[in-house]
């Protein structure tokens, strides 16, 4: 039968209280979350996600003053980031309390803390006396869901309860900045907020430190993330010279905007080969927001290799490519 979806904010919490599986909606992606200060609950989020215990979680808060008292330290950069984009798709990753259970933070000495611009999950934490870890509420290393049917179609077998709080209104998961204590700000992900804002706000560009081959500092920095079931190839590696007059219904074509289309769409395109337009104006906010859900889409179409055009390098767009590289990190051309 599976998990119930609703919205029953009282029913989660209980439930959460009682160290169980809850997926909840936020601004970004819906978060698979546990109570992240009991190790059996968070140990649950791994099983249900088959995760590896290498990579750490964000703790979600309901307020500033409950990030702090998961801090040892919170430096003048954290305290003015908290205040220009909390709530919302930005993670600190700060020097951890000593009450954070290792298994939250991979035995890291920090913690990754953030608050969600989603009114559905920020009542629900208010409701409780203990912050919520909650990756993202998916296997492990597959797309990440935008809605609550996303969410069911995957670990509805594996959780407790799915809070529906309709589609993400961004799409893509938050960005991720570490502070250390001389107020240094080191970007460990890029994601919903844009970096331009995060320079304008400390007054400099951003350091950035953005893969780890393994023991990550924090999620989603390694090389293969965030992939569907196929392969994924940049479009500059299809064979230009071929002929496809046969059909082929297992290629598809991911394009940025419909301008790329139809810049690059051309007689080599195979006859029945699908096409996805992220967005069709070329809106970087609206690829985003439907980046994850397009990227599930191949699998039910039965594609087994995409080709790709790239964002351009700007505002989200960066972020976006990230996840491209990320999931056609494995991805061979053929």
């Amino acid at each position: 039968m599976g998990a119930l979806i609703g919205i029953d904010l009282d029913y989660a919490a209980n439930l959460l209280e009682q160290g169980k599986l809850v997926a909840i909606p936020t601004e970004t992606v819906y978060g698979l979350a546990a109570n992240g200060l009991n190790t059996e609950a968070v140990s649950g989020i791994f099983a249900a996600k088959n995760r590896p215990t290498f990579d750490p979680l964000i703790l979600h808060v309901g307020s500033v003053a409950q990030a702090k008292s998961l801090c040892i330290e919170w430096p003048e950069a954290a305290e003015k980031l908290a205040t220009a984009f909390w709530p919302g798709p930005l993670t600190l990753v700060l020097p951890k309390a000593n009450h954070i259970p290792d298994l939250v933070t991979a035995d890291h000495p920090t913690v990754a803390v953030r608050m969600p611009n989603n009114a559905m999950s920020l009542a629900l934490l208010q409701r409780l006396s203990f912050p919520l870890a909650a990756p993202s509420a998916n296997p492990f290393g597959y797309v990440s869901p935008t809605n609550a049917q996303h969410v069911f179609d995957q670990l509805g077998e594996r959780i407790d309860y799915i809070l529906d709080g309709g589609p993400c209104a961004i799409g893509i998961e938050s960005t991720i900045v570490s502070v250390d204590t001389h107020n240094r700000v080191t970007l460990l992900r890029l994601g919903g907020l844009d970096l331009e804002a995060l320079s304008e706000t400390i007054g400099h560009p951003l350091e950035e430190s953005l893969s780890m081959h393994s023991n990550p500092q924090a999620p989603g920095q390694l090389d293969q993330h965030y992939s569907p079931g196929c392969a994924m190839i940049p479009f500059t590696n299809f064979p230009s010279n071929a002929t496809h007059k046969e059909k082929n219904l297992a290629i598809g074509f991911l394009w940025f905007s419909e301008n790329d289309r139809k810049q690059h769409a051309g007689p080599t395109i195979p006859i029945g080969a699908k096409n996805y337009v992220l967005s069709a104006s070329g809106d970087d906010r609206e690829a985003a927001m439907n980046l994850f859900g397009t990227l599930r889409q191949f699998d039910k179409d039965g594609c087994t290799q995409v080709y790709f055009t790239w964002a351009p390098e700007m505002g989200l767009g960066r972020a976006i490519n990230d996840r491209l590289k990320r999931a056609s990190a494995n991805s061979t051309p053929h």
